[in-house]
């Protein structure tokens, strides 16, 4: 590098945001994560949250569901309306219905309560290292390049990994990024069923434990969004006891 160029901008911190109403559970979270190298912002309520998400997105988010004012259920609702940002749910473990419900709104994942941090912080490197660098674009930015051979095409459906893009028929589907990894497993081999444990490693590359209801979940969630853009969607199949394939005819 000569005399004349100025250094490189040094990167900034991840960020992530905890929405929680246990200030106990908030103030060690901070602390774990700020040790982890991430920048750290705290809300202990849902509606304060919202705001803030919207004005300056974090790279990820982690909610509580039992909050006063807006539960993060509806939090989560809410923030699907315009953005898809990597969320974790945390839920107790009697809550079975509300992690299913979570997932189907649009989570990225979810951790019940009580819970290891350890296991909180594989799974935040796990959905950080899947989303990758790039945040959302502002509007009227260049786009980025697009390596050669990036994108998948599989009859209607077309996957840009680069922009994290999906369309079908040329109609868009907006995908969180879990969705995303798993929908690219089943269209990179048409026709193969995949397992639910191939399908974890996809989305959950560190070995971290999830289970079948939550790839369950996702294919649901999956089949209705392409429903909403076109009603007679069936390239996503279910082999009862085996597991799942994509046809592109």
């Amino acid at each position: 590098m000569s005399e004349d160029q100025p250094p490189p901008a040094p990167e900034l911190p991840r960020s992530i945001a905890l929405v929680d109403d246990d200030r106990n559970i908030l103030t060690t979270l901070s602390i774990a994560l700020q040790a982890e190298g991430y920048a750290v912002r705290v809300y202990s309520d849902g509606e304060a949250a919202l705001k803030a998400l919207r004005e300056n997105p974090p790279d990820l988010a982690v909610f509580d569901i039992k909050m006063p004012r807006m539960d993060g259920m509806e939090l989560l609702a809410r923030l699907r309306e315009y953005s898809q940002l990597p969320v974790i749910f945390l839920t107790s473990k009697d809550q079975e219905q509300d992690e299913e419900a979570g997932l189907a709104l649009g989570a990225d994942d979810y951790i019940a309560k009580p819970f290891s941090q350890r296991l909180l912080l594989a799974r935040i490197r796990a959905i950080l290292r899947r989303a990758g660098p790039v945040r959302e674009a502002e509007p009227g930015s260049p786009s980025p390049a697009i390596p050669e051979g990036a994108v998948i095409a599989r009859g209607r459906l077309v996957m840009d990994p680069a922009r994290h893009q999906v369309t079908w028929d040329g109609r868009p589907v907006s995908l969180t990024v879990t969705e995303f990894l798993i929908l690219e497993a089943l269209a990179q081999r048409p026709g193969v069923i995949k397992s639910r444990n191939q399908l974890m490693d996809a989305a959950y590359p560190d070995d971290v434990f999830v289970d079948d209801r939550t790839v369950d979940s996702h294919i649901k969630r999956l089949r209705r969004k392409f429903r909403a853009a076109d009603p007679e969607f069936g390239a996503i199949s279910t082999l009862y006891g085996a597991g799942y394939s994509f046809s592109d005819v």
